[in-house]
């Protein structure tokens, strides 16, 4: 009797043990997954916050790319063309450059993130939302692409249209010089009676056999024999003699004669307009 007793004391004695050492054996896997799991939740929670930091910062290289007159930044500084078309096509390729660079960091994430397996819905939203953000500042920048080529289209028409104006102002200014230099412009004569008079520039009239005859303008006035002056930039003219009389019909009051040396006389416009209106000056020296 004892001896059974003893042989099932030490069964259970076993059993227990054996109990005991399975129960150590679950506890301690239990242990190792829960550090597993723990291990990979600190390793998700690092992904997490990596890709969440990565998508801020996309999200402010989208921000970052302005589409009116500021520099994108983090771009890479061009030297201004000397034409604002130029400028403008500049800023347009360098916007274009970094919209595709952006892209290339969504895809680039969007595939790291499917590759370590953390799909996780917050995520994925804040990935499409890039995506269609860039996607929106694309489509404005091929917008003001074409905005640019309508203008530049616009800007060769009026260049063209502000030319002819340019060419026809220019040339109603060379026509008004024209007409007021031919306005401004007299023609004179000068010399003694014998040279006036084969010149033909005048005729005697009346006397009888040569005394007492005048001096009359032939109205026969060859170009050969007389001289431009515009009257616009000069108005004086010298006279190489002793005395002289003024045989045409310029007002008196438009003139002025001044014996200025020996054998030398000045006539000086006083009046330019009224002196103009004869356009031929004789002057008869003595």
């Amino acid at each position: 009797m004892r001896k059974n007793l003893g042989v099932g004391l030490a069964l259970i004695s076993v059993l227990l043990l054996g109990a005991t050492a399975v129960s150590y054996t679950k506890y301690r896997k239990s242990q190792a997954d829960y550090a597993k799991a723990t291990a990979d939740q600190e390793s998700m929670r690092q992904r997490y916050d990596r890709a969440v930091g990565e998508i801020v910062t996309i999200q402010d290289s989208l921000n970052a790319i302005a589409l009116g007159g500021e520099k994108a930044q983090g771009d890479v500084e061009l030297q201004e063309p000397p034409t604002i078309h130029d400028q403008v096509l500049s800023r347009i390729n360098t916007l274009k450059s970094s919209i595709a660079r952006t892209k290339e960091r969504i895809e680039e994430l969007d595939a790291r993130l499917k590759h370590s397996g953390l799909r996780i819905a917050g995520l994925q939203k804040m990935i499409a939302g890039l995506r269609q953000s860039a996607s929106e500042k694309e489509e404005r920048i091929a917008e003001l692409s074409t905005q640019v080529g309508t203008l530049r289209t616009r800007v060769t028409g009026l260049s063209f249209e502000i030319q002819g104006q340019q060419e026809a102002l220019a040339k109603t200014q060379q026509e008004l010089a024209d007409k007021q230099r031919e306005l401004a412009t007299i023609y004179y004569a000068m010399g003694t009676k014998k040279e006036l008079t084969q010149s033909g520039v005048v005729q005697p009239k009346g006397g009888v056999l040569g005394v007492g005859q005048s001096l009359k303008l032939s109205g026969m006035f060859e170009e050969a024999s007389f001289s431009p002056l515009n009257t616009d930039q000069e108005s004086v003219i010298r006279i190489p003699t002793k005395k002289v009389q003024v045989l045409s019909a310029q007002p008196p009051s438009s003139y002025s004669l001044q014996t200025v040396g020996k054998d030398m006389v000045e006539l000086h416009i006083l009046d330019r307009t009224e002196f103009r209106k004869v356009k031929h000056l004789v002057i008869l020296k003595a």
